[in-house]
């Protein structure tokens, strides 16, 4: 199940968090692994723990040369790309009407045109291999409306709906495209405002805790996997129930 013998998969936004949590298993699963990120410092510590099958290179995602860099060394390195995580990501917290447009644009840039931005670069290669995965990252605030989430749900919208283009473009050329909803996920970013690991811990989930990265990650190389050959278009949400409905003590008025 979930083998990736043969696959080079670029994982951007892979230093740490979900993406970190991809690469280790996809690495698992057999795949050789190109972490992309602007975090170098933790980017190559994790590929020296990964071992021989692991590489690092720096990758803004929103540079289109840095796009081209990252592709040229993962081709040099493992043969080219068969599977791309667009993982990479930035958040915030405020109410849409003191967001400035300046940061509204910074978060779009990051979140959903550097998910443009990779699929433009990696699409030709695919085409050219005969085929490939490319998952992507959106979030529970990309299913639902989410409060204090104008920036960020925008662009996590974005991205489900870009995927879902993308994938009914490319499905002749064998290129499947899917998207990942994460709901509240405890990761190093996440720990920084509160977040805590835990049963009880996010009580308006209806399995009442939040998820782990390793969760996500799962979904993930599922994705990437052949075993998910007839999926392309989808949206997996893995987010504990959270855009399913209310929990039942919510129900309750408990």
């Amino acid at each position: 199940m979930n083998n990736l013998t043969g696959k080079t998969i670029l994982v951007t936004g892979g230093a740490r968090g979900i993406g970190a949590d991809v690469a280790r298993l996809a690495i698992t699963a057999g795949a050789d692994i190109v972490i992309g990120d602007v975090l170098d410092d933790e980017g190559k510590a994790l590929a020296t723990e990964l071992g021989a099958k692991a590489r690092y290179t720096h990758l803004d995602v929103t540079s289109e040369d840095e796009w081209q860099a990252a592709l040229a060394y993962a081709t040099t390195e493992f043969g080219g790309v068969d599977g791309l995580v667009n993982n990479a990501g930035i958040s915030t917290g405020m109410p849409f009407e003191t967001e400035s447009v300046e940061r509204f644009r910074q978060v779009l840039d990051v979140n959903l045109v550097g998910v443009f931005a990779g699929m433009k670069t990696v699409v030709p290669a695919m085409k050219e291999a005969g085929g490939g995965s490319i998952v992507n990252i959106s979030s529970a605030a990309g299913l639902m409306g989410l409060a204090l989430t104008s920036s960020y749900g925008a662009s996590k919208w974005g991205v489900r709906g870009l995927t879902k283009i993308a994938a009914v473009e490319q499905g002749t050329a064998r290129i499947r495209v899917n998207s990942v909803h994460p709901g509240m996920t405890y990761t190093p970013m996440t720990a920084q405002v509160g977040i805590q690991q835990g049963e009880g811990n996010y009580p308006n989930t209806p399995m009442g805790r939040v998820g782990e990265a390793g969760e996500i990650a799962k979904a993930v190389v599922f994705l990437l996997s052949d075993d998910s050959s007839y999926m392309t278009g989808a949206e997996l949400a893995v987010d504990g129930g959270w855009t399913t409905g209310p929990t039942m003590k919510y129900v309750m008025g408990q």
